[in-house]
């Protein structure tokens, strides 16, 4: 039997345990989870005309339940008309047509549809209709939505666009509704 000396033993094994630690996959710490941003309380809306309309309005905001409750009055409008009405993907009202608000706000890629009935872009709101005076009033809630928490559904910061006809819910990629003639941004106001 040979005898190793134990300074020699307690040597060698350590070498072949940092040789194992060393051949191991290294883990990295998990990335933090984001923090959660609490929910604004309010925002507004100041539509202007584009396209060449004298359609303009104000929309008020606000969360409610599971998304966020519309109100506030649009006009200019042609007496007893159908108006499309949309929340779009960017906060842009630039260009002369609004085209640079971009398409309906779609988070989940869903098709366009009429909201609150089966698929649609989060986007999507009912036609407004305008009264005996071009007014339309909005009263309009959305689900699926929230304002302010940078979440993937958040829509602050983004357009809220009026079309120059009616939206037929159906027709891809976003509802035959024409010309847009008013835009607004989202701002946060409380």
């Amino acid at each position: 039997m040979t005898y190793r000396p134990l300074a020699f033993t307690i040597l060698s094994a350590s070498t072949l345990l940092l040789a194992a630690c060393a051949a191991a996959p290294q883990r990295s710490a998990a990335p933090a989870a984001p923090v959660a941003k609490r929910q604004a309380s309010e925002a507004a809306v100041n539509l202007a005309s584009a396209s060449g309309s004298l359609v303009s309005g104000r929309l008020v905001l606000v969360p409610m339940g599971d998304g966020l409750h519309l109100r506030g009055e649009v006009g200019g409008l042609v007496p007893g008309s159908r108006h499309g009405f949309h929340i779009h993907e960017k906060g842009d009202c630039s260009a002369a047509d609004a085209s640079s608000a971009g398409g309906h706000f779609n988070p989940t890629g869903q098709p366009h549809g009429r909201a609150g009935q089966g698929a649609h872009h989060a986007g999507d709101a009912d036609n407004l209709v305008a009264d005996a005076k071009g007014v339309a009033r909005v009263d309009a809630h959305l689900g699926g939505l929230s304002l302010g928490n940078g979440a993937a559904n958040d829509v602050a910061g983004r357009a809220v666009i009026v079309h120059a006809a009616a939206d037929d819910y159906s027709s891809q990629p976003a509802g035959n509704a024409g010309a847009r003639v008013a835009c607004g941004v989202i701002q946060v106001t409380r």
